[in-house]
């Protein structure tokens, strides 16, 4: 089984959205993202999707969106990005996606032995926007991994991704409570959305030995990233 990764799909059926306005990378959009992952996922594998799937503002219009990534070769596994408004309680969710897809939050899960935790995350305190109230999100969302880590402990693996739809530092790379999880908990490898329009130069690839990989689908030219190769499909 390989272990691909892509985040920030910034999908809009229910109400088409031109994404060209954030830059000439997205012309084709979303098309683009389509036919790339076709051309590269085979059903047998498994696509981690780190937020920002759909622009929608409820879940019956970002079903839509949900339904066409869920036609799509492999098994899928989302987490929530800061756009997706539309996201319900989790039980909810649970209830409707289609099949193959698979939600995380607050919690963790193995498929054909990778084990998956994640969260949203947030902008962190060395940002230079962070505010008194990002400092409550900050701080929630910590727990919220924390919740996932300690689930994915209790699981049998033979690797451990932790998808987060932040990057867990700010772009100074000083440390923070996200990076500090990753230290105590080890995953193999990490990767992590929400930037658009990073210049390679500039991207965290390491943490504390770990790799780390920025997966915005803008910065990969909308191709899912290889992470991993399981053996078995599991």
């Amino acid at each position: 089984m390989r272990v691909f990764a892509i985040a920030d799909p910034h999908l809009s059926r229910a109400f088409p959205k031109p994404m060209d306005i954030f830059g000439s990378n997205w012309q084709g959009h979303p098309g683009l993202f389509f036919r790339r992952w076709r051309e590269t996922v085979r059903e047998e594998d498994l696509v981690v999707i780190a937020g920002d799937l759909s622009w929608a503002l409820r879940l019956p219009e970002a079903m839509l969106d949900l339904e066409d990534i869920g036609a799509l070769p492999g098994r899928k596994v989302i987490l929530r990005g800061n756009h997706d408004y539309w996201w319900p309680s989790i039980g909810r969710l649970r209830q409707v996606l289609p099949p193959g897809m698979f939600a995380i939050q607050n919690d963790a899960l193995v498929i054909g032995g990778l084990a998956l935790a994640g969260s949203r995350g947030w902008i962190t305190p060395h940002d230079r926007e962070f505010t008194n109230e990002d400092d409550k999100i900050y701080r929630r969302e910590l727990e919220r991994l924390r919740l996932s880590l300690e689930a994915c402990r209790k699981l049998s693996y033979q690797k451990f991704l932790l998808a987060l739809h932040y990057p867990p530092t700010a772009a100074d790379g000083e440390p923070t409570g996200f990076t500090e999880l990753i230290e105590q908990y080890r995953p193999d490898a990490v990767v992590y959305g929400h930037l658009h329009g990073a210049a390679g130069n500039r991207v965290m690839t390491a943490w504390d030995g770990i790799p780390m990989h920025l997966v915005a689908a803008d910065f990969l030219s909308f191709y899912p990233k290889l992470i991993f190769e399981l053996p078995g499909s599991g």
